[in-house]
């Protein structure tokens, strides 16, 4: 504790003496000697209370009241398996203090994210040090008591956390997400959740994520970052820009996705958090936090490859248009080449086609029923056919030339329609009662007889 309040001092008699002066007016407590004789301090009942009266109206959280409860049985001190834990937590506020990442008052520990579902995930520690290029940093320390899986289960509750719509959204957005959960992609972060809790970070993304490990070898960090890098990929990932110019474009989309750092206590301390301790997820090599958290090939890349690209597509849309412009050179169809004094060869004007003499009409005959043409020798009722073996039914050919206008035909009356009906109940000839209907609609055709030779009564 003397490394975060007294960074400078050499030896921790100062923080002690004061501890002491508290102890006395009953504002802190020891809960427990650590092996190395380590003291772990807590604040008391009371102590809690002046300190929410002093820091909150500041803007700072005070973390949850650790309770003094014993057992019993054996009356130990209840709650006190969380001491190795705190002492990683407050050494790593320290580390960070240190080099001058985070004020003694931007540190707050136990700070609650409440999800969707009613889930509250506590982070071990939170960082603002806007003066050192990180207005926001969550950190989760781990000494290898929980699995690698249930980090990446912390990680997916960051992210959804991430995602949640402002209290004040407005009432078509929140249908929308609530119909479609993708949709929040396309809501800005200005209008979400953890805007109104954090400040902007200034990157792409959504709230950094760091991991430290603390009181464990390498191979097991090693093993541990593998998993967090495969099962978490959804969430750390970045992904590629939906755009016209795909080939072009190689930058990365982190506008949903958790920046997620990862390095341990030890390094810390040998080196410095300022050092290139930390590792991102995703690369290979080791940076500083701010270069960690950095996105080079982000939006800025983005914006200048686009606008790159669109220049380079529309000088050749340029060039496709002067190629296909009319007059240019080679692109002629002319016979010879336009000049100031002569003008352009011009093909002669088309000539109308040639009048056609007037198409006659093949003359078609009825067959009779022993397959010779009407009006033939072969015929064996001649009488059925008019002159030149042109059926009855059809009437003379037309004579070449325009056609003439044919004179509207008579309407049948109501008295011609009763003797069509009354011929028809008489079971005379189909053939005889057609040929009476046309001949009242052709007066002017000579009768002709019917097929047992009986002429046609006048009209």
């Amino acid at each position: 504790m003397w490394k975060l309040t007294r960074p400078d001092n050499r030896h921790d008699k100062l923080t002690r003496d004061t501890l002491l002066d508290l102890q006395d007016h009953r504002l802190v407590r020891i809960e427990l000697v650590r092996e190395d004789q380590r003291q772990v301090w807590v604040l008391t009942k009371r102590g809690h209370g002046e300190a929410r009266q002093l820091l909150e109206p500041k803007g700072i959280r005070v973390s949850a009241l650790r309770e003094e409860k014993y057992d019993l049985v054996t009356g130990g001190l209840l709650g006190a398996s969380y001491d190795d834990h705190s002492a990683a937590v407050t050494s790593t506020a320290a580390e960070l203090h240190r080099v001058g990442i985070g004020h003694r008052l931007g540190f707050a520990t136990e700070i609650p994210h409440r999800l969707a579902g009613g889930y509250v995930q506590r982070a071990d520690l939170v960082v603002r040090a806007p003066e050192a290029g990180v207005p926001v940093l969550l950190l989760e320390i781990d000494r290898r008591t929980e699995d690698a899986h249930d980090l990446v289960t912390k990680l997916c509750r960051y992210w959804e956390w991430g995602r949640l719509l402002a209290p004040d959204a407005h009432r078509l957005i929140v249908d929308l997400v609530r119909s479609r959960p993708d949709a929040i992609e396309d809501v800005g972060h200005e209008k979400r959740l953890w805007r109104r809790i954090y400040p902007p970070t200034g990157l792409e993304g959504l709230v950094p994520l760091a991991f430290v490990f603390a009181d464990t070898t390498a191979a097991k960090v090693d093993n541990t970052v593998k998993v967090i890098e495969e099962a978490g990929r959804r969430y750390w990932a970045p992904r590629r820009y939906e755009t016209y110019y795909q080939e072009a474009i190689t930058a990365k989309d982190y506008s949903q996705a958790v920046p997620v750092v990862v390095t341990t206590l030890e390094q810390l301390k040998e080196h410095g958090a300022d050092a290139a301790v930390w590792r991102r997820l995703g690369r290979k090599d080791e940076q500083s936090l701010t270069d960690a958290l950095d996105n080079p090939d982000g939006d800025a890349l983005y914006r200048r490859q686009y606008a790159r690209a669109e220049a380079e597509d529309e000088r050749r849309r340029a060039a496709e248009r002067e190629a296909r412009r009319p007059g240019r050179p080679g692109t002629c169809r002319c016979a010879a080449p336009a000049t100031p004094t002569t003008s352009p060869a011009r093909k002669p004007p088309l000539k109308p086609p040639a009048s056609r003499p007037p198409r006659r009409r093949r003359r078609r005959t009825t067959p009779s029923r022993g397959g010779a043409a009407a009006g033939s020798a072969g015929d064996p009722d001649p009488a059925r056919h008019g002159p030149r073996g042109i059926s009855v039914l059809r009437g003379p050919a037309r004579a070449p030339g325009p056609r003439a206008p044919r004179p509207p035909a008579p309407r049948i009356g109501a008295g011609e329609r009763c003797r069509e009906a009354a011929v028809h109940q008489n079971h005379e000839d189909p053939g005889s009662v057609l040929r009476a209907m046309w001949q009242r609609r052709h007066p002017s055709y000579p009768p002709r007889p019917d097929q047992r030779g009986r002429h046609l009564p006048p009209l």
